[in-house]
């Protein structure tokens, strides 16, 4: 558990997870129902992500997961991918002045050699700006696929058992996460979904081994802060026994 937050001295305070992880989902679906098209949907999910992590910064969250784009969204139309890509980079601008003010520290996780050399460029421009930053740590899971990540840890303690540098038998948990995108950040506690569907989705499969779950039937742009204090308070009350009694 986390610190306690409390925003009115009149709210009961509520145990925090240190790292949460988000599968921001129903974008799409929220524009449909107002008939718009799917990219309207992206765009105010976007905006909404944008308030959810300094919201999340404030309360005291220390580590931030969010799913932003998977493997398998590349299948997506053509125009919806080419919205979404708009989208990515016109974030990493403003991420490079808006989160520096929230003094979060920002990393992406998955396959960035996939995106455009200008998207990636503003990737490293973003990591870079934000490395020394002490605040929340935001993880953006773009171009992530949580089998992809443990098949690449498993391919870089391969080539140090071929190199010498370590034996199979010193393989552990701990090795191998050393091994994932999430390298020294603590396992996931918590994992909401929004949108109303009630699966993982390839999200942090390693990582949210024992984390609790949380599916809830509100579309990501209509999903604001006091549905993440409610979830919050709804986690609170779970007992967690990591597999003992």
């Amino acid at each position: 558990m986390g610190v306690l937050f409390n925003k009115r001295e009149s709210e009961p305070q509520v145990s925090l997870p240190i790292h949460m992880g988000i599968i921001m989902d129903g974008n799409g679906r929220w524009a449909k129902r107002k008939g718009l098209p799917r990219t309207f949907g992206h765009k105010s999910g976007a905006k909404n992500f944008r308030s959810i992590v300094k919201y999340c910064s404030q309360i005291g969250i220390k580590h931030l997961t969010v799913y932003a784009f998977s493997t398998e969204n590349w299948t997506r139309p053509n125009e919806e991918v080419i919205a979404l890509m708009n989208l990515f980079e016109q974030y990493l601008i403003e991420a490079l002045s808006d989160f520096q003010n929230e003094n979060i520290k920002v990393k992406f996780l998955g396959e960035m050699e996939k995106f455009s050399s200008k998207i990636q460029n503003l990737i490293k421009e973003v990591e870079k700006s934000s490395q020394n930053l002490t605040g929340m740590v935001l993880n953006i899971a773009m171009n992530y696929g949580g089998k992809r990540e443990i098949v690449n840890a498993v391919k870089i303690l391969a080539e140090k058992v071929i190199k010498n540098d370590i034996q199979v038998s010193e393989i552990t948990e701990s090795s191998f996460s050393d091994c994932l995108y999430t390298a020294g950040q603590p396992d996931v506690d918590l994992v909401i979904r929004t949108g109303g569907e009630c699966r993982t989705s390839n999200f942090l499969i390693w990582q949210a081994a024992y984390a609790e779950y949380i599916f809830t039937d509100i579309l990501w742009p209509d999903f604001k802060f006091k549905d993440l204090d409610n979830i919050l308070t709804l986690y609170a009350k779970r007992k967690r026994r990591f597999g003992g009694v």
